[in-house]
């Protein structure tokens, strides 16, 4: 069964997009905030994404553009508004298609099939982060070193996705707690280190040259180089 993650403030939108979907065979997820739903994504695989524009906190692009910086799922965008300029903003954040409210039940399936039908196409190799003999497998969420699994927490492998998606790229431990911990504010920097020497570990004890790739800035945070 196909999974949909639906993130909105408003819960009676929520309600009317499970009504429409579910029936053709699609599970939901309701999620009323952006902290929220990137937190749920950050635990869980989902097939789409239906992200509401106009939400309190953070808002549908800024969602969007922190979904960007982990996960490839695709993102339906809802706005109220038809302005060329939001359509094209929410684009360029990211998402795959968007919809203007109000819209019916016939459209809103119609986009969902047509994007469906272009990731499964694709879905296989964007499964697949490979770095040398390191592989993630986004479907089965399986971290392996040369064909031998490396079991990592729900939290490690975030990070390590990250990583490997964004190669000598500097992320703070700011920005670090905010795109995997969801913007937890009782989260401190240095559960950061104690996640990221875990995984260091892992990695060593997989026989991983781990101390090549994933670097520290110091007083800053971690970058995974590319060279070798």
């Amino acid at each position: 069964m196909k999974t949909v993650l639906l993130i909105d403030d408003e819960q009676r939108m929520l309600d009317l997009l499970s009504l429409y979907i579910e029936p053709y065979g699609y599970r939901c997820f309701k999620k009323n905030s952006g902290p929220e739903g990137i937190e749920f994504l950050q635990q869980n695989k989902v097939d789409l994404v239906i992200l509401d524009i106009m939400m309190p906190e953070m808002d549908g692009w800024l969602t969007c553009e922190k979904i960007r910086e982990f996960s490839d799922v695709p993102i339906i965008m809802l706005t109220a508004r038809s302005e060329k300029e939001d359509i094209v903003k929410g684009l360029k954040k990211g998402a795959d298609d968007y919809l203007v409210k109000p819209f019916n039940e016939e459209e809103l399936l119609a986009r969902i099939e047509a994007i469906m039908r272009r990731t499964s196409r694709t879905s296989h190799s964007e499964d697949i982060i490979k770095f040398g003999d390191l592989l993630i497998n986004q479907s089965t969420y399986q971290v392996t070193f040369q064909e031998k699994e490396i079991v990592l927490t729900p939290k490690e492998y975030a990070l390590l996705s990250l990583f490997l998606k964004n190669l000598n790229k500097v992320f703070s431990r700011e920005h670090l707690l905010m795109s995997i911990w969801g913007l937890k504010a009782e989260t401190e920097d240095r559960t950061i280190d104690s996640h990221i020497r875990n995984m260091r570990e892992k990695l060593r004890q997989a026989n991983f040259p781990v101390e090549k790739y994933l670097k520290t800035v110091w007083g800053v945070g971690y970058k995974w180089i590319s060279s070798k």
